[in-house]
């Protein structure tokens, strides 16, 4: 990708914040006010209203948007806590988590958009179901984004002769795009970070596997209730199918299978190989795994483009969009949400402190059913795995303890950050990309709002049920 003039905001205040970022100390979330979550709050509410009000606007200069709430943060941030302060915090967004964020998200998407699954399959109740069961086995081997950018273009091609399609990427989302990835670290961003403060690998599918088992079977039993009706429905397939049958079902850019699995070791090799070699960037630690992770990231997608024929992306309709959308919505995410994580992180004595106490009983001893609500009602907002340290560290912050002792807590934690994720399109980053990628498909998909019309129609009453039978 090029670097447009739409990113001239962004290297205007990296360079009117440099010269000072080594004087920065860490951000003490005690001493802001709640005010300065505005500009958070202002970008979720641009992202919730303006397609709706103003769509032709937001579709055009949605980035610049983006940027615009970033400044509104950055710029007084700058004045009243110096250059420097400022400039650590947009040094460490960006270099120590953005950057790598968009890199993984980058070859996840290149790499799954070079495979295409050849063959006219026929979007019926009971295939629809199977792909997204696959897709939630998958997500907890190859990552939520991996497994939704693999199987969603399948998926909106097998039901390109139907009327109704949008509930299909919603159960999508919720399955595929975030249930699905509780089971291991490689799942989902919260429980890798979990195994980097040393979560055994398997802690998480021995202790909320019957949780995910119970959520995702209930999903897959309301959608295939709610594909059936709508597909015995008059008139629901179309009398031509816009994608003509074939004699084989089959793959093409098999290549990308082999590049899949480097990520996915790539990602598995930054979590367990320790190394005191660091790098310090403007007051940034960046490891060398971290480093050897990213540069082998760019690399595999470099690769992909190269091995890739032309004719595979040309049938997976391959663009760029989708991935650009999220990269410039996330940018301003990440950057707008650093007072708002600092807030929550003082703990009792942040702006955010009736939200932590609000976990703990009487007696002191934390409560799971809380850790699990407040873990998940920040996540269907903020950005997950952030959040999940916030409270794997309000619960005491002890491996040891939280695997043991506290194993209840730790698994409200783990459940509430990874499946709440899927309660707005911004709760978790493939969320965005599988709407847009539909979108693009022509999918009408619900609004901001909309779509949370379904989750709380949806996925509310299950986490209520969950709350009563595992986390009490």
């Amino acid at each position: 990708m090029t670097l447009s003039r739409r990113a001239a905001p962004w290297m205007a205040a990296a360079a009117a914040l440099l010269p000072s970022l080594g004087q920065a100390a860490e951000l003490d979330g005690s001493a802001l006010s709640a005010l300065w979550g505005v500009p958070f709050a202002g970008l979720l509410l641009s992202i919730a209203l303006m397609p709706l009000l103003a769509p032709i606007f937001w579709h055009h200069h949605f980035g610049k948007v983006a940027a615009g709430w970033a400044l509104a943060f950055l710029l007084p941030f700058a004045v009243a806590f110096g250059p420097g302060a400022a400039g650590a915090s947009f040094v460490h967004a960006l270099v120590a988590e953005y950057i790598p964020f968009v890199i993984l998200l980058t070859a996840l998407f290149t790499v799954a958009g070079g495979i295409y699954i050849r063959g006219n399959l026929h979007g019926s109740p009971a295939l629809n179901t199977a792909i997204l069961a696959i897709g939630a086995v998958l997500a907890s081997v190859m990552g939520t984004t991996g497994a939704s950018m693999l199987m969603i273009r399948p998926l909106i091609r097998a039901n390109d002769n139907r009327k109704h399609t949008a509930h299909v990427v919603v159960f999508f989302i919720f399955i595929v795009s975030n249930a699905g990835g509780s089971l291991t670290p490689l799942g989902d961003p919260p429980l890798f970070l979990g195994f980097l403060k040393g979560v055994d690998f398997f802690w998480t599918v021995g202790h909320i596997f019957p949780e995910t088992l119970f959520l995702v079977g209930a999903l897959l039993a309301l959608f295939f209730a709610m594909d059936s009706w709508y597909y015995h429905r008059r008139e629901e397939v179309l009398k031509v199918d816009p994608t003509p049958d074939t004699q084989a079902i089959g793959f093409d850019g098999k290549a990308n299978f082999a590049l899949l699995g480097v990520v996915v070791a790539l990602v598995l090799m930054s979590g367990l190989w320790k190394s005191s070699v660091s790098f310090t960037i403007a007051g940034a630690d960046v490891g060398l795994p971290g480093i050897v992770r990213d540069v082998g990231l760019i690399a595999v997608t470099l690769v992909s483009l190269w091995l890739t024929p032309k004719q595979v992306h040309e049938d997976n309709q391959f663009s760029w969009g989708p991935m650009q959308e999220v990269a410039k919505l996330f940018a301003g995410i990440f950057l707008t949400i650093i007072p708002v994580i600092a807030m929550l992180k003082a703990g009792v004595n942040g702006p955010f402190g009736a939200v932590v106490a609000a976990v703990t009983r009487p007696d002191g001893t934390p409560d799971p059913a809380m850790y699990f609500w407040a873990s998940g009602a920040l996540s269907s907002f903020l950005d997950n795995a952030p959040t999940y340290l916030v409270f794997f560290n309000t619960a005491g912050g002890d491996p040891a303890v939280l695997m043991t002792t506290l194993a209840p807590t730790l698994a409200a934690i783990s459940a509430g950050s990874v499946f709440m994720g899927a309660n707005s399109y911004i709760g978790n980053a493939p969320n965005m990309m599988v709407k847009a990628i539909a979108e693009d498909r022509g999918v009408k998909m619900p609004s901001f709002f909309g779509y949370m019309l379904w989750s709380g129609g949806i996925l509310v009453p299950l986490f209520i049920v969950m709350t009563f039978i595992w986390f009490k």
